[in-house]
């Protein structure tokens, strides 16, 4: 990455969205502009965990917003991740979909503990580099994360739903603050939080330290009373729910520091958080600089500088893990990748070349894991390599990249209808006819003679072709009976594949 890149991160969170644009200088990343908007997309669900129009359209305003601040970005330079209410609305889809367009830039949805990962990356990397123990916590509106590691090393992450706009809207939907309800609102969340204690008990760590929107706003409230600045105290924490109670309604709260955008959501912000220091035994929160959009730009600038990518550790610890047949795998990926290549179109365009690279990456993921679900049982092994990449806690990966990964991986062998996708997608279409492709040529378990096999596309017509000799048929039987086979599973689809035999 040379110096001088701009790099821009922008979080889709329950209460606000934000945008980050940083410039890489010398390996560090030095603010330029930031963007927040208090969005409230959380408070938006129906009783079906649809997101009503006038949520989405507050945020597609905003992401309209941030586009004209993003004019000019390559896609390379931009990445945009979601959290816990895009993960839980039903037509997220329909969100994410136009919310790409206006952005001029594709939205990730991350699962809960690859946002803390990012969460834990973005506070370290603004920490002194040494040995302590930390313990990193972000209540953010309708998740908590929490997250152990050292250094920039996140050693246990973890996403509970329960956070400030939710709490907000089930315990106090009219503002009122009583000792009944702040009660019942903390013994709630405890009760979320509760086998945190087993996996972030207080021997695990030395130092708490706090992210983000409700334990930044807290800080705030507490300094301008008087309490140690960047520091939140049990002691504090007591004396602001005493604030509340007094005031007993949170319109009628009169604080210095309290932002409006900020009001709204304080009870349940409160509440989580006073009851996550008590099971946690948190005497004094440490608030952090970095959050999960510090998090995003840092690791944008470690995949570019040292050329690693923690989802392709991700991929090795699942095949490691659940045993699969390594010499297997690669056999696959190779001739996968070789008839890819054969398919993809020749162009010097950087942007062409790059979208051939992805692609050819993640065709290489698909491979190595097809055969995961073997460990489960080798009837429909495809079915249970499926289920277990789309529910694995897969660090580095967005939900929409393992679905499209489970899917690979669904469709690498067996009837093409079950994926359950419209195959318009040329780049799948193409990715899942070579994973199918390389693993009938490698059948016998065996590297395959296929140098006189060769694969072509026709994208007038939509049409793959396989042309072989009939020496070669006539050598390897079974391989062609297997390849005709795949010509007729193809029949019913708007793409047809054909074996050539010259």
């Amino acid at each position: 990455m040379n110096n001088g890149t701009f790099l821009a991160a922008i979080d889709l969170g329950s209460n606000s969205f934000r945008l980050e644009i940083g410039q890489y200088d010398h390996g560090q990343i030095q603010r330029v502009d930031y963007l927040k908007e208090t969005v409230r997309l959380g408070n938006g669900f129906d009783e079906e965990r649809n997101l009503s129009l006038q949520a989405m359209t507050r945020g597609w305003d905003c992401l309209a917003r941030f586009a004209e601040r993003l004019a000019g970005f390559s896609t390379a330079q931009v990445r945009a991740v979601a959290t816990q209410t895009l993960r839980e609305a039903k037509n997220r889809d329909e969100f994410i979909q136009r919310g790409s367009q206006i952005l001029g830039f594709p939205i990730e949805v991350i699962a809960g503990t690859e946002e803390a990962r990012l969460i834990y990356l973005g506070v370290a990397q603004l920490l002194p580099q040494n040995s302590e123990r930390r313990l990193v916590i972000d209540i953010g509106g309708r998740s908590t994360e929490l997250v152990l590691g050292h250094d920039l090393q996140a050693t246990q992450t973890a996403s509970y739903r329960v956070g400030s706009v939710a709490w907000s809207m089930k315990y106090f939907p009219n503002g009122e603050f009583t000792e009944a309800t702040l009660y019942r609102a903390e013994i709630a969340a405890q009760a979320v939080l509760d086998d945190a204690l087993t996996n972030y008990p207080r021997s695990a760590w030395d130092k708490a330290y706090g992210a983000s929107g409700t334990v930044a706003a807290v800080a705030v409230i507490l300094q301008q009373a008087g309490f140690p600045a960047g520091l939140i105290s049990r002691d504090g924490l007591n004396w602001l729910v005493k604030c509340l109670l007094r005031a007993g309604n949170v319109n009628l709260v009169a604080l210095e520091g309290l932002k409006d955008d900020r009001r709204a959501v304080l009870g349940g912000g409160v509440s989580v958080l006073h009851g996550l220091m008590k099971l946690l035994r948190i005497d004094t929160l440490h608030v952090a600089e970095g959050a999960l959009r510090h998090g995003v730009l840092l690791e944008m600038v470690e995949r570019d500088a040292h050329n690693t990518d923690a989802r392709d550790s991700s991929v090795q610890r699942l095949s490691q893990k659940f045993a699969v047949d390594g010499a297997q795998a690669q056999r696959v990926a190779r001739v996968a990748g070789r008839l890819l290549t054969q398919m993809l179109p020749t162009s010097p365009d950087a942007t062409s070349l790059e979208a051939a690279r992805i692609l050819q990456r993640k065709l290489g993921w698909a491979a190595t894991l097809h055969e995961i679900g073997m460990a489960i049982a080798s009837c429909d092994y495809h079915k249970h390599g499926a289920y277990i990449l789309q529910n694995a806690d897969t660090v580095g990966f967005s939900l929409p990249e393992l679905q499209r990964l489970g899917l690979l991986v669904l469709g690498h062998r067996g009837k093409l209808k079950k994926i359950g996708v419209d195959f318009e997608e040329v780049g799948f279409v193409m990715q899942l006819l070579a994973l199918r492709l390389a693993v009938i040529l490698c059948h016998a378990r065996q590297d395959p003679q296929d140098d006189g096999v060769s694969l072509s596309y026709t994208p007038t017509c939509q049409r793959y072709a396989l042309t072989t000799s009939s020496a070669w048929v006539t050598s390897y039987p079974q391989s062609a009976h297997l390849l005709r086979q795949e010509s007729l599973a193809w029949q019913r689809l708007p793409w047809r594949f054909d074996l050539l035999v010259q």
